[in-house]
């Protein structure tokens, strides 16, 4: 079972929302007969590469808030996020432009490494106020995640990588995603938002179910009245009918 996660590294939610799946993903009973991708998503492709400002400032200058709204809302989700575990500081979070960030992301991918970039991110720009639009910055993760100097100076000296977020843009539009988090599981089921845990585990098992070929009911009991060993009774199909 495959699921796709549509998430911005510059959104607060989505790593509320990675905690809330993972909390439902960790009591899956088939955890290990799934696989999850991170894929690209921004909430402000037009924000430049480092933006002047403090996060209150930028969402009240670009999103046209009442400051007061914003702290207001930092709070609730600093609340809500402490119940997932996790210590938000939004007066220190660096407001850059996440794209490379993504780019980064799909270089991790490549070296089994994805989820690790995705979490060290989120938390890095929430909780410790990391500049995510920092070539230093993303140099030295990627570094810790193993990966080749070589490789990290091609991230900056090239667009590589750039068309493979951009198609991530296009795919969550195509589906209708408007906003993230956005889970898609095997492309047929999607959640949106930061869903409680039972949420998650509901829509896991539901897919799950739904995907496995049907059980035979008696299979191999040889119960007695039937004409063959998994237990079928008379029938007809192409060939004919059982006599």
């Amino acid at each position: 079972m495959k699921i796709e996660i549509w998430s911005d590294v510059a959104c607060p939610w989505c790593y509320i929302g990675k905690r809330r799946f993972e909390a439902a993903l960790a009591e899956f009973p088939h955890r290990d007969s799934v696989e999850v991708q991170w894929r690209s998503y921004q909430l402000d492709p037009g924000l430049p590469e480092h933006y002047d400002g403090t996060e209150l400032e930028y969402l009240s200058t670009r999103k046209g808030l009442a400051p007061a709204q914003v702290s207001q809302m930092f709070e609730h989700v600093a609340e809500q996020a402490k119940g997932e575990g996790l210590n938000y500081r939004f007066d220190d979070v660096v407001v850059a432009n996440s794209f490379t960030a993504h780019r980064l992301i799909h270089l991790a991918a490549a070296h089994g490494r994805q989820d690790a970039a995705k979490e060290r991110l989120l938390s890095d720009h929430f909780e410790h106020g990391k500049d995510i639009g920092s070539r230093e910055y993303l140099t030295s993760l990627g570094q810790d995640l193993g990966i080749d100097a070589g490789e990290l100076d091609e991230l900056f000296t090239t667009d590589k990588y750039a068309e493979d977020v951009r198609l991530d843009f296009e795919e969550g539009r195509a589906l209708g995603i408007s906003g993230v988090p956005f889970f898609v599981i095997d492309r047929k089921y999607g959640l949106s938002g930061a869903q409680p845990p039972a949420m998650f585990s509901q829509a896991l098992t539901q897919a799950w179910h739904e995907k496995q070929p049907l059980v035979m009911a008696g299979a191999g009991t040889g119960a007695p009245g039937s004409k063959s060993s998994d237990g079928g009774a008379e029938a007809c199909g192409p060939d004919g009918c059982t006599v």
